[in-house]
């Protein structure tokens, strides 16, 4: 018979059984259930609704059976349909009768969205060290890349040279707003929606601060249909996910063209390549390309979360069931990917002389040009004309700027003297660019530097 089947005169039918339960992937929250139980139930006795040697038996029998189950002694049923009966089914069997009283005052309603939210708070601390461990690695390899200069691109076409330690400084950057977006979702995450019952709270006399207290919640929610009825949380999750992949992924195509015999800007360590099966000399960027590749998982996630939010009435509904799939599988797969990410990084050597060739190509130097005749009076609109007709003449006899001699560059303005070639050399470039944010290596260490502060602060938040 099923905890619900009072008013049944029929069992379920066995396809039913099979299509509604949810056992065998909300299973992953025993623990998180287990804990919300233990402290319904310290409640329960606080305030007289059971006896404190009730409560005593019930707690000590969950404790127990979170035991069993991370033993492997216990296994789970798809006849109790999911996690929450299936302890109560446990907690049955062990200490009789008594196990039935642990569901006054609850409802499955509440009692789920309780689980996913410790369940995501849990996996939310876990992500956030390993985003750290990311944003940790990009500082490292940006130390040691100060000085290695390399083409910076506008529409993948060759713009300005900057320096690899500004690149990667980019990233740090989307990724630290990624740390403040995961913060700032968890405070919205932790409020407590015990007490809500299955929709008009409970005539009971619970103390719901208790519980907030006991399981480490900010508030309580305010409202008993919002409260069980609410998956913003998980949505604004998964949105979080998906912005964090989409700048995972951007990297990883960086990556990806940088292996590239065109670019030849980085060699993938062996050990985060593959091969190919027909082709013996294939070395392939497999991790970032499944990086890249498992960013639009992580978006069907969220519209699988939003489609299936858009049009459910108050409140609980059985859809809400298909919250946790589309939940577990974006935590696992952002995971997944900072993991690998930084041992990616750092194992990868960068081939200096190969982006220092590159910066020097595709005319990186010509704004410098104007800027050097915007110096000496020429209006930047006059200055931009005639380093293009220069930059014009020298695609079609080619050569570089650097190659010009002093003669031809007169041609095209009579400003020009001997130091035009140290001004537009691209090392020169790059370190006159030395204002906050720009890629000299002086503005980029110190960028570092604050950075590290900043990682500190954060990581003692952690």
């Amino acid at each position: 018979m099923k905890l619900w089947g009072g008013r049944f005169a029929k069992q379920t039918d066995k396809l039913t059984e099979d299509f509604n339960a949810s056992i065998g992937f909300d299973s992953r929250m025993y623990q998180q259930d287990i804990q919300g139980s233990i402290a319904h139930a310290a409640m329960l006795a606080r305030q007289g609704i059971i006896s404190e040697q009730e409560s005593h038996q019930i707690i000590t029998g969950l404790e127990e059976i979170g035991q069993e189950l991370e033993d492997g002694q216990l296994q789970f049923s798809v006849a109790a349909e999911d996690v929450h009966m299936n302890i109560e089914t446990f907690l049955t069997a062990k200490i009789g009768e008594l196990g039935k009283k642990l569901h006054t005052a609850r409802s499955r309603n509440d009692q789920v969205s309780l689980d996913v939210r410790l369940y995501l708070r849990d996996e939310m601390a876990e992500l956030r060290k390993l985003l750290l461990v990311l944003e940790d690695a990009l500082l490292k390899l940006a130390s040691q890349h100060l000085d290695t200069i390399m083409p910076g691109y506008t529409h993948l076409q060759k713009a300005q040279p900057i320096t690899l330690a500004h690149h990667l400084m980019a990233y740090f950057e989307m990724l630290r707003r990624d740390l403040g977006r995961l913060d700032d979702c968890r405070q919205r995450l932790l409020s407590m929606p015990l007490g809500s019952g299955a929709l008009a709270a409970t005539g009971f006399p619970l103390d719901r601060e208790f519980v907030r207290q006991q399981l480490g919640f900010i508030e309580i929610t305010r409202n008993s249909l919002d409260g069980v009825s609410d998956r913003d949380f998980a949505i604004e999750f998964c949105s979080w996910a998906s912005i964090l992949m989409m700048h995972l992924s951007r990297f990883s195509e960086e990556i990806i063209l940088w292996a590239s015999e065109e670019f030849s800007f980085v060699t993938l360590d062996d050990g985060f390549s593959t091969g190919s099966s027909i082709m013996p000399q294939k070395k392939n960027p497999d991790v970032a390309e499944l990086v890249r590749g498992k960013t639009g998982r992580v978006y069907g996630d969220l519209i699988t979360l939003l489609t299936m939010m858009k049009s459910l009435p108050l409140a609980y509904n059985k859809d809400m069931q298909e919250d946790k799939e589309a939940l577990f599988d974006a935590i696992d797969t952002v995971k997944k990917c900072l993991l690998v990410f930084p041992p990616m990084l750092l194992t990868s050597r960068f081939n200096q002389e190969a982006m220092a060739r590159a910066a020097r190509g595709g005319f990186t130097n010509a704004t410098d040009m104007a800027d050097y005749l915007v110096n000496r009076g020429l209006p930047f609109r006059d200055a931009h004309e005639a380093v293009g007709k220069t930059v014009r003449y020298c695609i079609d006899n080619r050569l570089t700027l650097d190659e010009l001699d002093l003669a031809t560059y007169r041609q095209f303005s009579p400003l020009i003297e001997d130091d035009i070639y140290e001004f537009i050399d691209v090392k020169a470039c790059v370190a006159r660019r030395r204002i906050p944010g720009g890629p000299a290596p002086e503005a980029v260490q110190a960028a570092i530097e604050e950075a590290r502060q900043w990682l500190a602060g954060v990581q003692n938040e952690g």
